[in-house]
């Protein structure tokens, strides 16, 4: 039996130490921390298929949109630090129990995967959603005008209210779920909640212009017809 501090500490890694023994006879592991640590381990595993789907999927599809191949990577690139702001936020308030007192939680120095991984999916398409609207504007006035710089001004001046009103409704939507007594469910509003508001502001009003004003013709490369 386990002692209680060994428990607290890294049940996990404790699991891993007990089946890397290999007595004469057979012996299996049960119990809460044996199950979690099965879980986290089919879950980490799949891990890599999922990521590879969601990021073949959507740089296939601003491929076939744009005909430019520094979109699809900018755009996936950016949607990663969304999701690192969010998985951040995580961490630093319900890993490490910073405004536990506020929330009214109990720490417990680690998280569910469970939660992240559903958090993960539904961040990356709210993500694309405001990627792909912007782009949209941004490439009808370039294939109007030819010009790229014109062309971000008028799509961050078209689409940017747009873009940051639906992500203030929906942080806020997100974040009434902060008020609920089960702590996975404050989890997902408040990690939905950062990831949206920083989406739809630092990175779709700020850093998207910005990347795709720097690139200038870059942008349409290996070339996207005008006029169309």
């Amino acid at each position: 039996m386990p002692s209680a501090e060994a428990l607290a500490g890294d049940p996990v890694r404790l699991v891993a130490a007990v089946r890397a023994v290999r007595p004469p006879f057979p012996v299996l592991v049960g119990g809460y921390p044996a199950e979690l640590a099965d879980y986290r381990a089919s879950v980490v595993g799949r891990l890599p298929l999922v990521l590879g789907l969601m990021l073949g999927v959507t740089f296939v599809l601003l491929l076939a949109m744009t005909r430019s191949l520094l979109i699809p990577v900018k755009a996936s690139a950016l949607n990663l630090l969304s999701l690192g702001v969010m998985f951040g936020a995580l961490v630093w308030v319900y890993q490490d129990g910073h405004l536990a007192g506020l929330l009214g939680f109990t720490p417990t120095g680690s998280l569910d995967p469970s939660i992240p991984i559903l958090m993960l999916c539904v961040a990356y398409g709210l993500s694309m959603d405001y990627e792909v609207f912007l782009l949209s504007r941004i490439e009808e006035e370039y294939a109007r005008t030819g010009d790229t710089t014109r062309a971000v001004a008028a799509g961050l001046q078209r689409g940017a209210p747009l873009i940051t009103g639906a992500g203030g409704i929906l942080a806020l939507s997100f974040a009434a779920y902060a008020t609920a007594e089960v702590t996975f469910v404050q989890m997902l509003g408040v990690g939905m909640a950062v990831a949206v508001l920083v989406d739809a502001t630092v990175i779709r009003a700020v850093l998207v212009p910005s990347l795709m004003r720097l690139a200038g013709p870059l942008n349409w490369w290996p070339g996207r017809r005008r006029g169309r």
